[in-house]
């Protein structure tokens, strides 16, 4: 009640605080530590890094959610707890007060996203002449930090993704531009004067229709993700079970496969551009910087697809996921008896991808029953990215079917077509990783020594 409502105006801002220079993606041997006082706060003593706009100015007060632990707390997560931590303590009357025991020590000098301050946050230093120890309070129960960190942390996934999106777009956007108006050689056909755009060379337009392609199909990812999460919110019962489960498969697939593709496209932008993309002035290469962190924070993508593969994949027993390839097969089913022109071999195209997503997914569950855990992760990045692979192709199919009334059906047609034909052959190699691609890990990994 004192704090959210600031937080929801923008009056004050947040921080989520779990990284330790120790413990990254394993949070169970983070340090941090909270002791109890008589009066039911906690003091908080340690250290956190990549703190996220963990100092500035821009906002009258701070709120840090830091995971710490309590000096009875079990081992491992199931021991961590969350308090929330301000800049400023807050008085009854909801006026701030002293400064709380929290300060940023520095800044971290990063490849990209300049515009956006990641710190190294202190708690606990006696910096400010007070008993050492920064007062936090409790969030939830003792020792259930970690779930309630998670809540914030699956929101996060997704609007990282979006982030990958949103970087895709504009490198994109800034590719096509420059390709319409740089000239170079004479492209085949052009019949101008003078040098032809570079846009009107095959090999410039297939890169821009690949970076377009991803980045819709990364979008449309990332929309039906947050779909099934507003779903989930809004139905009862066994429907919003059935929501749920959809959001959790799709939001490792939305995180990992948008962020990879925000780097991929941003780094092909810099390729449409040529030398000038590797010139700071063109603005091309800062896309590609800002994109770099995406497919690490918030869960690796290593991470999403270890996820996605041990806890996603089993849902209900296999039925979540087997129920959604079903719907995707409906999508190629219905190109098929459209019978429109434009769409060319993306039927088929679909048909085969599918039928390799099956197959991988029917190999993955079978490990997973028999206890192979090594195998089923040996191929569980190859997996993650052949899934958002066939729901780019699907989900851009979805698109050329829909008529919107925009007048853009057939440029969206035209697109579904490239991304089929071009994009999803990759789809058959990418199953072959996931079932034979284990054996070869486990006997190669000796030499990494």
């Amino acid at each position: 009640a004192t704090v959210l409502p600031k937080m929801v105006s923008g009056e004050w801002m947040g921080t989520m605080n779990l990284t330790e220079p120790h413990a990254g993606s394993d949070l169970g041997v983070l340090k941090t530590r909270a002791e109890r006082r008589d009066d039911g706060t906690y003091r908080i003593l340690g250290q956190k890094i990549f703190i996220t706009w963990g100092e500035h100015d821009f906002t009258d007060n701070i709120v840090h959610l830091v995971l710490a632990r309590l000096p009875d707390a079990p081992a491992g997560t199931k021991g961590i707890s969350l308090f929330l931590v301000p800049k400023f303590l807050v008085n009854e009357d909801g006026s701030l007060g002293e400064r709380n025991d929290v300060f940023c020590h520095s800044l971290e000098h990063k490849l990209g996203i300049h515009g956006s301050p990641t710190c190294t946050m202190i708690y606990g230093d006696g910096k400010f002449g007070r008993e050492k120890g920064a007062i936090g309070y409790l969030v939830g129960e003792e020792n259930r930090g970690l779930a309630c960190m998670f809540t914030m942390m699956n929101n996060a996934r997704l609007a990282v993704g979006m982030q990958g999106v949103a970087i895709a777009e504009a490198a994109t956007q800034k590719a096509i531009a420059y390709a319409k108006e740089r000239t170079q050689g004479r492209a085949p056909g052009w019949s101008g004067d003078g040098m032809s755009p570079i846009i009107e060379h095959p090999d410039i337009a297939r890169t821009l229709l690949t970076m377009k392609a991803l980045t819709q199909g990364s979008r449309a990812i990332a929309y039906a993700c947050a779909h099934a999460v507003d779903m989930a919110h809004a139905a009862q019962g066994e429907d919003a079970r059935q929501w749920q489960e959809r959001s959790s498969l799709l939001t490792p697939i939305a995180k990992s496969f948008a962020t990879d593709a925000g780097v991929d496209v941003a780094s092909m932008g810099i390729q449409v551009h040529g030398g000038m993309g590797f010139i700071e002035e063109t603005g091309a290469a800062r896309y590609l910087r800002d994109a770099r962190i995406a497919p690490i924070y918030e869960g690796t993508n290593g991470i999403q697809a270890i996820d996605l593969v041990t806890r996603k994949l089993p849902l209900s027993d296999g039925a979540q996921v087997r129920g959604f390839i079903a719907e995707l097969r409906e999508v190629a089913a219905a190109v098929a008896a459209s019978n429109r022109e434009g769409f060319g071999e993306t039927a088929a195209r679909l048909d085969a991808a599918v039928a390799d997503l099956e197959g991988a997914t029917d190999w993955l569950l079978s490990r997973l029953r028999d206890g192979k855990l090594a195998e089923a992760l040996s191929g569980a990045t190859a997996y993650q990215r052949l899934f958002g692979l066939v729901l780019t192709g699907v989900y851009l199919a979805k698109g050329g079917l829909a008529e919107a009334g925009d007048g853009g059906q057939d440029r969206r047609v035209a697109l579904c077509r490239f991304a089929a034909e071009n994009l999803l052959s990759e789809t058959s190699a990418l199953k072959d990783r996931v079932v034979n691609g284990a054996a070869s890990l486990a006997a190669a990994r000796s030499i990494l020594d």
